[in-house]
């Protein structure tokens, strides 16, 4: 495991693709899911610097807060409810470029103004978690965001049981 990132690149892509094997380092061979959560909250924030990254673990018919980097959140979301809640719904990433606008939105943070949320699979494809990031600025997250954050979470999904 490594214990420093390198990060490259000026373009968010190519931050990316130096993150990502780290990323994917820092879950290989690690048992512990909120180890491997925290560490990887910790990377995708120290890379992007967005307003809050973090977890909500699945428990029963609720998200509820695991590791994070950012100001303090909400604990518990109702299943299909706020991004967070509907990206488990539907079981699919969603990213929205102005939360305001977004039916039901839950505002943690009154500095969050858009986010990106997906899902984390167990190996039978259940939601067992999500990923959830808040960008103080509109629109800050594309198709490259769904991309390789959809790439760099795939691997938790092993520390769960299915």
């Amino acid at each position: 495991m490594a214990e420093n990132l390198i990060i490259e690149g000026v373009s968010k892509e190519e931050k990316y693709q130096t993150l990502l094997p780290q990323a994917h380092a820092l879950i290989q061979g690690e048992t512990d899911l909120i180890a491997a959560l925290a560490n990887l909250s910790s990377a995708l924030a120290t890379t992007f610097g967005w307003l809050w990254t973090g977890f909500y673990l699945v428990k029963g018919e609720q998200l509820v807060l695991g590791p994070f980097q950012g100001p303090i959140a909400c604990t518990r979301i109702p299943f299909g409810r706020g991004v967070c809640g509907a990206a488990w719904q539907q079981n699919r990433t969603l990213a929205v470029e102005d939360v305001d606008a977004f039916p039901g939105h839950i505002a943690c943070s009154s500095s969050a103004r858009s986010e990106i949320v997906v899902p984390i699979r167990d190996a039978a494809g259940a939601v067992v978690a999500v990923l959830d990031v808040d960008s103080a600025e509109l629109a800050s997250f594309d198709a490259t965001d769904i991309d390789y954050l959809q790439k760099i979470v795939q691997p938790l999904g092993q520390l769960f049981p299915a």
